[in-house]
C-alpha cells in the first residue's frame, strides 16, 4: 500500500514553518534558561531551608554550618547576574549600553535626556521651538 503524497506546500506554508521553527527554538532557549535558573535557585537555597526546618525541629544544627549555607543561598543572587548574560542575547545587549566595562568602543552611551524620552510613554513628538511655547 501507498499513501498518496499531498502536493508541495506553497512558500507561505514554508515561511510558517520557518516561523515556527523560529519561535520553537527561542521557546526551547527560554525554557532552557529558566530551567538553569531555578535549578540554581532550589541548589543554592533548598538546603537552606530543609536546615532551617530541621532546627526549628531538633535544634541540632552547628552555628557555622548554618552560617555556611545562609551565605551558599546568598551566592545565589551573584550567580543571577552572571547566568541571565550567558543565555540571554537581550540582555547582554541591554548590560552592553549601560556598564562602560561592557560597552564596544564603537557604541556611544545614552544620554539621560534620551533615555528618558525612550522610557517615556509620550511617543514621538513634534519639534517645538521657544517662539511656538509663548
Amino acid at each position: 500500500l501507498q499513501v498518496p503524497r499531498a502536493p508541495s506546500q506553497p512558500l507561505a506554508g514554508s515561511e510558517s514553518r520557518r516561523f515556527s521553527n523560529k519561535h520553537s527554538k527561542k521557546a526551547v532557549k527560554a525554557s532552557l534558561t529558566l530551567g538553569i535558573l531555578l535549578g540554581m535557585f532550589f541548589v543554592a537555597w533548598l538546603p537552606f531551608f530543609v536546615t532551617n526546618v530541621a532546627q526549628a525541629v531538633c535544634d541540632c544544627v552547628p552555628a557555622r554550618f548554618f552560617d555556611v549555607l545562609t551565605w551558599l543561598g546568598y551566592c545565589n543572587s551573584t550567580m543571577n547576574p552572571i547566568i541571565y548574560p550567558l543565555f540571554m542575547r537581550d540582555f547582554k545587549r541591554a548590560m552592553g549600553k549601560f556598564l562602560p566595562c561592557c560597552r564596544r568602543s564603537a557604541e556611544p552611551r545614552p544620554s539621560a535626556i534620551s533615555l528618558s524620552m525612550r522610557n517615556s510613554n509620550s511617543g514621538p513628538r513634534a519639534a517645538t521651538s521657544l517662539k511656538n511655547v509663548l
